[in-house]
């Protein structure tokens, strides 16, 4: 064997040796090197804060440098996200605005059709809808135990027996009109009641409160047919409100009681909408004029 072989061999077993010792003695080596700094941190705190400073900011530079790709990256990555959800959200707002024209065609030759068709019966329109909005101020007890004070009163056309409602359905109906506010008595309260009417079955109720969040359907006829999910609406009797104000939803029936959910969120309600539907019932407005109508 020639002497660059043997030498290139046990240099080769030299490194190896060292290596083992290395891979041996390098967790006594760390371990004891963090015990000196548990130490020396309990003996000089001042100065391994100052050491841990030095060193956090020696490294910063190096970190900060590190990082930036990787903000690159995210921020490239965060972009072609936003890129490929405003495409997304493009192409369907054109089928969106596509179906919306379509609909809008389809609705502008019902309105012609049915103008016709007015003229050639003599139909006689309803009269158009007088309402004024407010804002609730006060959710109040007492003899009325579910009712609401409104900022709207005579001076603004608010009369009794006008119906408030919310853009979800109905909230109940003026009990009182004062110069400035009005009082609601809401739907669920225990002297309310509502003739009403179960879309799709026909079949007529009273919807009564009891202080509850879910008003009861009384009076139904016994061979009704009630389930769950059917739309309840105004029946138009009595002459207060008119037919098909939307009040709410058959939730249940639990001890032969129909439980009713009504569509506007009675526990949240800060802006509502008097309506003065002119029926022969209630009382004659003097300040008409004075509230918005609604076009025919």
């Amino acid at each position: 064997m020639s002497l660059n072989a043997r030498r290139t061999g046990w240099v080769y077993v030299t490194a190896l040796s060292w290596r083992v010792l290395a891979h041996r003695f390098s967790f006594l080596v760390f371990l004891l090197f963090s015990v000196g700094i548990l130490f020396g941190g309990h003996m000089q705190p001042r100065m391994v804060e100052q050491v841990r400073v030095k060193v956090v900011d020696g490294v910063a530079p190096v970190l900060d440098l590190l990082s930036r790709p990787l903000v690159l990256v995210n921020q490239v990555v965060t972009r072609v996200q936003t890129y490929r959800a405003l495409v997304e959200e493009n192409d369907r707002l054109k089928a969106e605005n596509t179906d919306l024209r379509q609909w809008q065609n389809t609705a502008f030759a019902l309105q012609n059709e049915n103008r016709e068709l007015r003229k050639l019966l003599r139909y006689k329109t309803e009269p158009s809808l007088s309402y004024v909005s407010a804002r609730v101020i006060a959710d109040t007890g007492g003899a009325f135990a579910r009712s609401l004070i409104v900022t709207a009163g005579k001076v603004d056309g608010v009369r009794e027996g006008m119906a408030a409602m919310t853009g979800d359905g109905l909230v109940g109906r003026i009990v009182e009109a004062g110069e400035w506010t009005s009082r609601v008595m809401m739907i669920n309260d225990i002297n309310s009641r509502i003739p009403v009417v179960l879309t799709g079955a026909g079949d007529h109720a009273i919807l009564s409160g009891d202080n509850s969040s879910v008003p009861k359907l009384l009076y139904l006829p016994q061979d009704a047919d009630v389930k769950e999910g059917m739309r309840v609406m105004t029946s138009g009797h009595g002459g207060i409100f008119p037919p098909n104000v939307p009040v709410g939803v058959i939730a249940g029936v639990h001890h032969g009681e129909v439980e009713v959910a009504p569509f506007a969120s009675l526990g949240r309600i800060s802006q509502v909408r008097l309506i003065d539907f002119n029926l022969a019932a209630g009382a004659v407005n003097p300040m008409a004029e004075k509230i918005v109508k609604t076009p025919n």
